[in-house]
């Protein structure tokens, strides 16, 4: 590739960090919070004075007596869907990022026993214990591309429509489970977090939290970015098999939540039936290749009309593993979500989802990362 090709490669992917002041034009640029892709800066409008002036809108819509405008208000519940199917699935399984791999193999089964060789391999691969035990906090900003159906009406399958929502975030994590998401997509943004002892997650248009409940990894920490989270939850799988994954022979390592956990985390209208975890490991380079999950959720309703039961299936394809300070981190990816709605007495509807996902900048070991940066919002603490 030529110098010019190159440059506009390189400008392609610049994400946007700064705006203009729109309160003293003669002032220092805004800091964006979230920094947005060249693709979602342009969607904006059809002229840079534009895309700025709805920028601003967007910026300035995070208040609540400013999310009445229509450039907003318009598609939220599109969007707001799309941000917690999509951007910001928690899994079931609470996972301690701290503590040491090792499990006694003694008692285990050939099964577990195989799982635990394969997570050893994949520790190796991904750096080797020493460098994941000298990573204590991280900061990840990416950005995403959603494209979503319809939800159609019966079980046949449907294609994924054409256009896309660009998005970008930024996860801050600090050990052993704390972190922070905030995701923005089209203007709409989610922010989720967990303090070790609470995770939630709440849009910028709510005054009210949206979900809580006990803490939770988020999914996206274990489509390549934190191998030691990954080690840990996979040390207590069992292998199942083998399969090819993109010419690649790999071991399937699976983990079902337990009753006990699934109970914990269901709630007075809402009952998790069961959430099961796969992980695909490359038999060549020990590398997790292919993360699913599956999980049945059955909603009370009134008597008449019988629980509705929501089904969503999750498979992540992940790619482009670089070293990030010794670490072997998974920089790019896509995620197919199939979300199927059911009951006794409603009709049957399905909803197919991609998500595309690119890691811009990975940082170990953030300076000044405190605690209080990971508490809930006050809405919890007042409860």
């Amino acid at each position: 590739m030529n110098t010019h090709g190159q440059a506009k490669t390189k400008q392609k992917n610049v994400m946007r960090k700064m705006c203009p002041n729109f309160d003293r034009e003669d002032s220092l640029e805004t800091v964006l919070e979230v920094p947005i892709p060249e693709e979602m800066f342009a969607g904006l409008g059809n002229s840079v004075a534009l895309r700025w002036q709805n920028m601003a809108t967007w910026m300035k819509a995070q208040t609540s007596d400013k999310w009445s405008s229509p450039i907003i208000a318009g598609r939220y519940n599109e969007m707001s869907f799309l941000l917690y199917i999509v951007g910001s699935p928690l899994l079931p399984f609470q996972v301690q990022v701290d503590r040491s791999i090792h499990r006694a193999v003694k008692h285990s089964s050939i099964e577990a026993s195989t799982a635990k060789y394969i997570v050893t391999q994949y520790i190796a691969a991904t750096g080797g214990q020493p460098a994941l035990n000298a990573v204590n906090s991280m900061c990840v900003i990416g950005h995403v591309k959603i494209t979503g159906s319809e939800f159609h009406q019966g079980d046949d399958s449907v294609k994924v429509r054409s256009n896309e929502e660009a998005g970008g975030f930024v996860l801050w994590q600090k050990n052993p489970d704390l972190w922070c998401l905030e995701l923005l997509i089209s203007g709409c943004k989610v922010i989720s977090g967990s303090n070790g002892k609470l995770s939630w997650r709440q849009s910028s248009n709510q005054q009210r939290p949206i979900s809580k409940g006990p803490p939770r990894p988020l999914r996206r920490f274990l489509q390549g970015l934190d191998p030691r989270a990954t080690s840990n939850l996979f040390i207590d799988a069992v292998c199942i098999g083998e399969k090819i994954i993109n010419d690649e022979d790999c071991f399937i390592l699976k983990l079902d939540t337990s009753q006990s956990t699934l109970e914990a985390q269901s709630g007075p209208k809402y009952e998790i039936i069961h959430h099961t975890v796969w992980g695909y490991f490359s038999q060549r380079s020990g590398l997790l290749v292919k993360f699913e999950d599956s999980r049945l959720l059955s909603v009370k309703t009134s008597k008449e009309d019988g629980d509705v039961f929501w089904e969503t299936s999750t498979e992540s394809v992940i790619e482009d593993y670089k070293y990030v300070d010794g670490v072997n981190i998974a920089h790019s990816g896509k995620t197919f979500f199939t979300v199927f709605r059911y009951g006794e007495q409603s009709a049957n509807h399905k909803r197919e989802l991609e998500e595309s996902w690119k890691i811009e900048e990975v940082d170990f070991n953030v300076w000044g990362l405190k605690p209080e940066f990971f508490m809930p919002p006050t809405e919890f603490k007042q409860k």
